[in-house]
């Protein structure tokens, strides 16, 4: 059975004939609130089954005939649940079912500091529902949708995801055996060769012994799996040079990649992380871009008390690495160009911490100029393009 409960008068909204449904997503159960303003101040809740969209879908049609038979208009259903584990799924189906849904940032709801606050999976659904209901009305400062990608988008981002997670893997599966073969007096050196297992039973710990039958097994059995991740990251690092040598077509972000990956010092990797990430979007201004990355400062300006936070680190964290190992390259490679200028009058003979801070200034003087570059074709100055 539905359990009721009050909704504080000043979270009512002015158009009786909307459903307000918010959803609190785990894998065993979903905890569904109600509001309906054509039916009374109360707030229904529900307990389904985790993934139970029938269900669901149910409880909301119900909800809506009940508010059609008052005599209002058609009904117009709002519904939410927070970004997480299930993904957008759910907000597909939704929205192919006519309602009207919003995948909200845990992050960007408010909450009580005065004190300790209870927290059940019940008070967070009715919190979602107060930032709905909020939402609905054009408040978007209480809480903040976020942005869903289409199921292209969302699939052209595999690629480079999946090799930054190889590449992981890799390097863990290669500290692991170095860290084996440390503890014996073993300094060993280039054990990604395919032929190193071959040399394995010839090497001796640092007292003269031969390794330990038991450890060898260990260790063969770690190289193996690294060479199948090598394999692995192969594939896919060929499918993604692929790209630059395929025909655009439809896809928008093929031919950013491919015009990013003509700048000397942005090889593929880069240009599919930001094709893919960030140049997807829709960006107003440049203030727009520099805060996707999370490189936008935050300053700290109350009564006496100034000092500035450093960047906000709110944005795409994936993006955010990756524009600052792009600086580093950039410098490298773009010696010439005016940001590479910018940064060294900047820096001038200073090393250390400076250097680490101002390449962040730099990282997001670059991501805009790349951006311009994409969306208008203004090279950056002095920026050498190989052809």
């Amino acid at each position: 059975m539905a359990q009721l409960v009050p909704l504080p008068a000043d979270s009512l909204p002015t158009n009786c004939a909307n459903v307000y449904v918010a959803v609190e997503l785990s894998r065993s159960n979903w905890i569904v609130a109600v509001h309906a303003p054509a039916l009374g101040d109360k707030v229904s809740s529900h307990q389904l089954a985790g993934g139970d969209v029938a269900h669901l879908l149910s409880v909301i049609d119900r909800v809506c005939r009940q508010v059609a038979h008052t005599g209002h208009a058609e009904p117009i259903a709002y519904c939410c649940y927070e970004a997480g584990y299930d993904g957008f799924w759910l907000h597909r189906l939704l929205l192919a079912h006519g309602i009207r849904n919003f995948v909200l940032d845990a992050a960007s709801l408010l909450v009580d500091r005065r004190a300790k606050r209870a927290k059940t999976d019940h008070l967070d659904a009715r919190s979602l529902l107060r930032a709905l209901i909020g939402l609905s009305q054009g408040d978007t400062y209480g809480c903040r949708a976020v942005r869903v990608p289409t199921v292209d988008e969302e699939d052209a981002r595999r690629l480079h995801r999946e090799r930054q997670r190889l590449v992981r893997e890799r390097t863990g599966h290669i500290n692991r055996i170095k860290a084996l073969l440390s503890a014996q007096g073993i300094r060993a050196l280039r054990i990604t060769d395919k032929t190193w297992l071959n040399r394995l039973g010839r090497l001796r710990t640092g007292d003269g012994r031969p390794l330990p039958a038991q450890l060898r097994a260990e260790i063969a059995r770690q190289w193996r799996r690294l060479m199948l991740l090598e394999e692995m990251r192969r594939q896919v690092e060929a499918e993604r040079d692929g790209l630059l040598r395929g025909n655009t077509g439809a896809d928008q972000s093929v031919g950013n990649i491919q015009r990013l990956a003509k700048l000397k010092g942005i090889g593929p990797e880069f240009a599919t992380i930001f094709a893919r990430e960030v140049f997807y979007r829709h960006f107003s201004n440049r203030r727009q871009v520099g805060s996707y990355l999370g490189l936008a400062p935050c300053p700290y300006n109350s009564g006496s008390s100034r000092r500035d936070q450093g960047i906000s680190k709110a944005g795409n964290p994936r993006a955010r690495t990756a524009a600052i190992e792009m600086a580093w390259m950039w410098l490298r490679y773009q010696p010439n160009s005016a940001l590479s200028q910018w940064y060294r009058n900047r820096v001038g003979t200073m090393e250390g911490r400076i250097r680490r801070i101002l390449i962040v200034g730099l990282a997001r003087k670059l991501v805009i100029a790349l951006w311009r570059y994409v969306s208008t074709g203004l090279v950056p100055t002095g920026a050498i393009i190989e052809t």
